[in-house]
This record gives structure tokens, C-alpha cells and sequence, in this order.
């Protein structure tokens, strides 16, 4: 798969990147290609090895149909989690590490759900907060709106399943 600079793409765990440039760098006698991207939440810059892009699971940013599967999904119906601390953590951690925006939304409406129930522990609290921010700010960039408008569609659907959007940490 290959971008162009100025492109929106998606870095698995991290959210929506710019691709700023693409730069050649030598190692001895080989060379690499590499995307310099610049992550829009924190404005970090990260460099992908062409060789890599697959392996990290940097893509495009959704289109518009995914976006309304996924908020069809966090509006209707529950989810089913694993009881255990350890493997549902697991389970989770596998699921960001994709990338795909519906994955995303299983782990933040699942964390939601288990949130209403029960305290989250530290790190799933901070992985609701890391999925409440990927599915807000690819949701802004798909739609070419404000954080803050996503935010108030990601709202209207989970309450029509009765979850409200958490405050970010």
C-alpha cells in the first residue's frame, strides 16, 4: 500500500497521522524508503519503513460507510466480554493493535458496558480513553467535522442503547 504526503492515514494504536514526507535513509550499503507521519493527537512524528507498513497496520482513513456501521454498532444491541482481568485485557489489546475502526468500537462499547457495572482497572481505563480518541478523531477527519461535533454523533448513538461518552482523562 503506498500514500502520498499530505495524506490522512490511520497508525494502529495512535489514531489518524499526517504523511508529511517520504524519505530515503541508508543503512550501510542498503537503503530504506520511509513515511514521516505526524500524529494529530499528540504531535509526535513516527517513521514507517515502506518494508513495515503492513506489519504495523497502517492504512487509509475509513470511508463514510464504515463510519455508519460503526455507529450503528455502538447504538445497538451489547457486546459479550471475557470475565477475566487478564485474557480480556489480552483480547482487547490484540483488537487496537488492528487498527479497523468496528474493532476499535467492540473495545470502547465493551469498556463502556464493563464500566457501568464495575470500577475499569488503570489500564483499561486508559485504553477506553485511547479508543474514546481514535473513533472521535477518524470520525472528525472521515466526515470533515470538529472534534467536538464527533463527539456529539459518538453521544447520540450510545444513548440509544443507554451508555453515555465518557470524559476524556
Amino acid at each position: 500500500m503506498t500514500f502520498r504526503v499530505g495524506e490522512k492515514v490511520v497508525y494502529p494504536n495512535h489514531g489518524v497521522a499526517t504523511i508529511e514526507n517520504i524519505s530515503t535513509r541508508s543503512f550501510g550499503a542498503q537503503f530504506e524508503r520511509f513515511y514521516l507521519l505526524r500524529i494529530a493527537y499528540s504531535s509526535l512524528t513516527v517513521m514507517v519503513p515502506f518494508s513495515h507498513v503492513e506489519d504495523l497496520g497502517l492504512r487509509k482513513v475509513t470511508k463514510q460507510g464504515e463510519i455508519m456501521k460503526v455507529l450503528g454498532f455502538l447504538s445497538d444491541g451489547t457486546c459479550t466480554f471475557s470475565q477475566d482481568w487478564k485474557n480480556r485485557f489480552k483480547e482487547n489489546s490484540e483488537r487496537m493493535r488492528t487498527g479497523s475502526l468496528l474493532e476499535i468500537a467492540q473495545v470502547f462499547k465493551m469498556l463502556l458496558i464493563l464500566q457501568s457495572e464495575k470500577p475499569l482497572s488503570f489500564r483499561e481505563k486508559k485504553m477506553l480513553d485511547r479508543s474514546r480518541h481514535m473513533l472521535i478523531s477518524e470520525i472528525s477527519t472521515v466526515r470533515a467535522i470538529r472534534e467536538p461535533e464527533a463527539e456529539v454523533l459518538l453521544s447520540k448513538a450510545l444513548a440509544k442503547c443507554s451508555l453515555t461518552l465518557p470524559a476524556p482523562i
